[in-house]
């Protein structure tokens, strides 16, 4: 099993593991955290992006933990051959990572009365429901991701490179800017594997009053960034960030 699928396995279940369980704290009832609110939860995944990067670096990847990251590089470098590795360990380690957290959070599913809070632990939900402009969001939020990322790693910022280990704090800080900014409109996936995974996860699991996974707004969060990140690559590609 090569290091690029691990890294990114393992780096997307770190990330799901820690960014949903974050989730699971303030929605469902009995946690110490519970209603801590949205602060809570942009800071949470911050910091769960952070690490999955990390993981996934010292695993052997390059750390993308995004199949909308993965296309939105490959376009502006040109590079595809990894594209269907990394994208089958990412959709992977999204399952692996809301099933983890399930298990992490199993006295509290029966507790929760919500049925929508409970698949907020997984799988992302608009506030207004409005699907054209859902999209636009998740467009927009994947464009921002995918082209300030560049521009932080680009060698007209640092021709020397970044120093070793500040990248991942650095795109933690963007996504943590994202979800306070963007975020509020759709939740904020901005990752395929961050929905598509973990919404797999919750409708086969038998979590306790789960009630429906969502499957008519699915197309929103996966659809949505990877369209936002092929226009970021080819932004990228003509600027020659």
């Amino acid at each position: 099993m090569s290091s690029a699928f691990l890294g990114e396995f393992l780096g997307t279940t770190t990330l799901i593991l820690m960014g949903n369980s974050v989730n699971g704290t303030v929605l469902l009832k009995g946690t110490h955290g519970e209603n801590s609110g949205w602060l809570v939860i942009t800071t949470g995944w911050g910091l769960a992006v952070v690490f999955g990067v990390i993981v996934a670096l010292a695993v052997g990847s390059n750390a993308h933990i995004n199949p909308a990251v993965t296309i939105g590089v490959s376009i502006y470098t040109g590079e595809w051959g990894h594209v269907g590795t990394y994208v089958a360990g990412q959709m992977l380690g999204g399952i692996l990572g809301a099933t983890l957290v399930w298990i992490h959070f199993l006295p509290h599913w029966g507790l929760t009365e919500d049925p929508e809070n409970k698949r907020a632990c997984f799988c992302t939900s608009p506030a207004v429901r409005n699907i054209p402009m859902n999209f636009v969001s998740e467009v927009i939020g994947t464009f921002v991701l995918v082209f300030i990322a560049a521009a932080v790693f680009s060698e007209n910022l640092s021709p020397g490179g970044l120093p070793p280990g500040i990248g991942p704090f650095l795109v933690g800080l963007l996504v943590w800017c994202i979800g306070m900014g963007l975020g509020g409109t759709t939740g904020y996936a901005i990752n395929p594997a961050r929905d598509l995974g973990p919404r797999i996860a919750h409708s086969i699991l038998p979590i306790a009053g789960k009630g429906d996974s969502g499957w008519d707004y699915a197309v929103v969060p996966v659809i949505g960034p990877v369209v936002g990140a092929i226009l970021a690559g080819l932004t990228v590609t003509a600027l020659q960030i």
